[in-house]
């Protein structure tokens, strides 16, 4: 019997486990369906390559065929161990837009903003630049500035200057336009996710039970109350736990919608479709999908400066090899999105709609496929995208995946963004600094020129950028699945705090923001005691 059962380790639930389990009057327990973060991949900042393809520590969903996308499957990885995505995630430390939150709070959910947030952001943090206005310092996630700082990502940055756009040393400070070098979730030249953050430090705390390889199936109610959870371990038994004040949701924007379904909460079409007795009719559930589409336009590079594969690259992974198991620096400390920022396609936005990630070599369909040779990559998503999509059930089994339709492009408009963002890294990527480096484009390729054309090439190539959020949004409206304490509307003893909860998405990679949802949730949870 536990107070508390936390379902997911992953960015919000190692926040969690930490934060409630500082109390030590308080029995915490904690359900991750994936192994332990043993792999040594997952520390190794540039083992992202390879998290892609791992079958045990990555979900590995795909979406429904997308009617805008030319009806393609998209791939979409997230993270299946302790620290969930947190753990496989390119650690790019972000935040969003000051509006985003704020924008929160204009849709009426209390204590949201962004001078609200700040202080969590900051208490989260250790920054190791030092303690500002806007950072933080001594808390467990630390962020720091990248050992590898390539020369491909230094020429793009120059080069961004030369087309116009301003430099930025602080996404997270007081203005977030602009381009410069991402921050990152490392430690010591290593990943530092929410599991080695928050969890590790505090992992041997006597009233802290972790429990790896649960997979939950549904949670238990007695009438409209959450009493405890049901999951498979690691053998296929069926386990039983019992919460006496309350079970919370952490499974991210796909697992926490998927487990109120398969427990009984959602659209009652869609329950009575599985044959799942209805528990509480919650329409919102798996409602509100929303994801940042990417697109990419890719270049040989001549002067071998970026990150190749290719016989003539070896002895520059000899080296790397070296630096990093002797002084954890070298490219192997590289998150290969090295550099980036946030930039407008038209000046007079009020906001950024557009973020870039510039990768230092040839990056397809999400690294799985290998391009021999050396080239880099410029990386632009839609940062507010307007299309909307759902979650549902493929079956009642918890081993199936769910049903996942982004519906990507819905939203005419969604399409134009990327359309001018293509053009902006264009401008970019012509610019002198690239000059001496710049081989031939790949993709577009120098014959996609015309808009249609352009358009043709983003239906045929955009992918996700690995942001679902939105599937238990928290709100007061209709498809509200969670007030702003984030208690499930209509039951007790349930909440979700996860990214699943983001009324809209945030101007930016979801990482932190999510740790901050755990430890807002936290914060709310510890003052009801």
């Amino acid at each position: 019997m536990y107070d508390t059962i936390i379902v997911g380790a992953g960015s919000a639930g190692c926040v969690l486990a930490n934060r409630l389990s500082a109390d030590p009057n308080r029995q915490v327990c904690l359900l991750e369906a994936g192994p332990e973060d043993r792999s040594p991949w997952i520390h190794l900042p540039v083992g992202l390559f390879f998290m892609m393809r791992s079958k045990a520590l990555n979900w590995r969903y795909q979406t429904e065929p997308q009617a805008q996308l030319h009806d393609r499957r998209l791939f979409w990885p997230r993270g299946k161990t302790l620290g969930g995505s947190s753990s496989s995630n390119a650690m790019v430390y972000t935040r969003g837009h000051r509006w985003d939150y704020d924008h929160w709070a204009a849709l009426g959910n209390r204590g949201w903003s962004y001078a609200e947030l700040l202080p969590l952001f900051k208490r989260s943090q250790h920054q190791e630049r030092g303690p500002s206005d806007y950072h933080g310092v001594g808390g467990p996630l630390n962020v720091a500035d990248l050992r590898q700082q390539g020369e491909i990502s230094r020429v793009f940055i120059r080069a961004a200057s030369q087309a116009g756009y301003p430099l930025n040393d602080d996404f997270n400070g007081a203005e977030q336009e602009g381009v410069g070098f991402y921050q990152v979730t490392q430690k010591d030249g290593q990943r530092c996710s929410s599991a080695r953050a928050y969890l590790h430090p505090i992992r041997q705390r006597p009233n802290l039970t972790i429990v790896t390889n649960a997979l939950v199936s549904r949670v238990v109610f007695k009438e409209k109350r959450a009493v405890g959870v049901a999951y498979l371990d690691g053998s296929g038994q069926a386990v039983e736990v019992r919460a006496t004040r309350e079970v919370v949701l952490a499974g991210g924007a796909i697992n926490s919608p998927q487990l109120l379904l398969l427990s009984g909460v959602g659209p009652r079409a869609e329950l009575e479709k599985h044959g799942i007795p209805v528990v509480h009719e919650l329409p919102g559930v798996g409602q509100n999908l929303q994801d940042h589409l990417d697109i990419i336009v890719a270049h040989r590079e001549l002067r071998r400066a970026s990150y190749g594969f290719a016989l003539s690259f070896l002895p520059r992974l000899l080296k790397g090899l070296v630096d990093y198991f002797r002084h954890r620096r070298g490219f192997l400390t590289s998150n290969l999105a090295e550099a980036g920022g946030f930039v407008k396609t038209d000046p007079g936005q009020p906001l950024p709609n557009i973020q870039y990630h510039l990768t230092a070599t040839i990056l397809d369909d999400h690294g799985r496929r290998i391009w021999h040779g050396y080239g880099y990559s410029l990386h632009a998503c839609d940062l507010r995208p307007k299309s909307r999509g759902y979650l549902a059930l493929n079956s009642a089994d918890p081993h199936d995946p769910p049903l996942l339709q982004p519906d990507y492009l819905s939203h005419p408009d969604d399409l134009e963004t990327l359309l001018a963002a293509v053009k902006t890294c264009r401008k970019i990527l012509a610019a002198p600094a690239f000059d001496g480096y710049r081989g031939k484009e790949l993709f577009p390729g120098e014959a996609v020129q015309h808009d249609d054309e352009l358009r043709e090439f983003i239906r045929r190539r955009a992918e996700t950028i690995y942001h679902p959020v939105g599937t238990c949004k928290m709100g007061n409206d209709p498809l509200a699945v969670v007030d702003d304490q984030l208690r499930v509307q209509g039951l007790s003893g349930l909440r979700v705090a996860d990214a699943s909860i983001m009324p809209t998405l945030i101007g930016g990679n979801t990482n932190a923001p999510t740790m901050v949802i755990g430890e807002k949730a936290a914060e709310l949870i510890l003052a009801e005691r």
